[in-house]
């Protein structure tokens, strides 16, 4: 691996992992197709697990506090286990590019919608009887096209949680499906020496931007925290699109 690649690779995860600290998600979603551009997507992808898997352990625990404050993540994760296995199997069966077209065109209607009542929320035996159904989709995409964060991000917006307890939800989701997808790129044999050296400089890049990131959030609150995540997922959107289209 170059210079020019573990550079590369350095800013953008220190980019991704400062956004992530500040709103809970966004480390894949800008640091793999960044490092793609000189890696590779399958590079990219298996470069940034360890350190998005860590940098998910650490915001989780940081906002351990809020937990009583969430809602269903046994059901999400359960499920969500189970739709990584099963989107893992598949994943050489099934069409990257309607996935991602779909999954980008259901963030932007929750986002309409949201505008045009911004008072928008699920009540929780609504989000009860879904969670399952919402968790095994997450998995199955996080499987089958190593996205799941806007899907995820999208429901747990809709609960209108606290900052800390919307965080702690996302990473602690984001965690336990990261570690699976881990385990089985490790199975796989997928971490390579030169992905092994990568996903050092990636890790160094988020331990440096994320505390940076938790003191920009404690500046944030309410209707700017809630801004941010919305834009986030706005951009989320627009890079799938662009990423099915590419």
């Amino acid at each position: 691996m170059t210079s020019t690649q573990l550079l590369v690779v350095l800013l953008a995860s220190g980019m991704g992992a400062l956004i992530k600290s500040v709103t809970g998600l966004g480390y894949p979603l800008i640091a793999v197709p960044l490092i793609s551009l000189v890696l590779g997507i399958e590079d990219a992808v298996v470069i940034v697990a360890i350190p998005n898997l860590a940098a998910n352990a650490f915001l989780c625990w940081e906002s351990r506090d809020a937990q009583a404050q969430t809602r269903d993540l046994g059901r999400l994760c359960g499920l969500g286990v189970v739709g990584a296995v099963i989107g893992t199997i598949a994943l050489v069966n099934l069409p990257e590019q309607p996935l991602l077209v779909f999954l980008a065109l259901a963030i932007l209607l929750f986002l309409f919608q949201f505008i045009r009542k911004p008072e928008f929320g699920f009540s929780p035996a609504f989000t009860r009887r879904w969670s399952p159904a919402v968790g095994l989709l997450a998995g199955a995409m996080q499987g089958a096209i190593g996205v799941s964060g806007p899907i995820v991000a999208t429901w747990f917006h809709s609960y209108r949680l606290p900052a800390r307890a919307y965080i702690h939800s996302l990473t602690f989701m984001f965690g336990v499906t990261g570690a699976v997808q881990l385990v089985i790129l490790l199975g796989q044999g997928q971490m390579t020496p030169d992905r092994l050296v990568g996903a050092l400089v990636a890790s160094v890049a988020v331990a440096v931007a994320t505390p940076i990131g938790l003191r920009l959030r404690k500046r944030l609150a309410g209707p700017s925290f809630e801004k941010l995540v919305l834009l986030t997922l706005v951009v989320s959107a627009v890079a799938l699109i662009f990423d099915a289209l590419s």
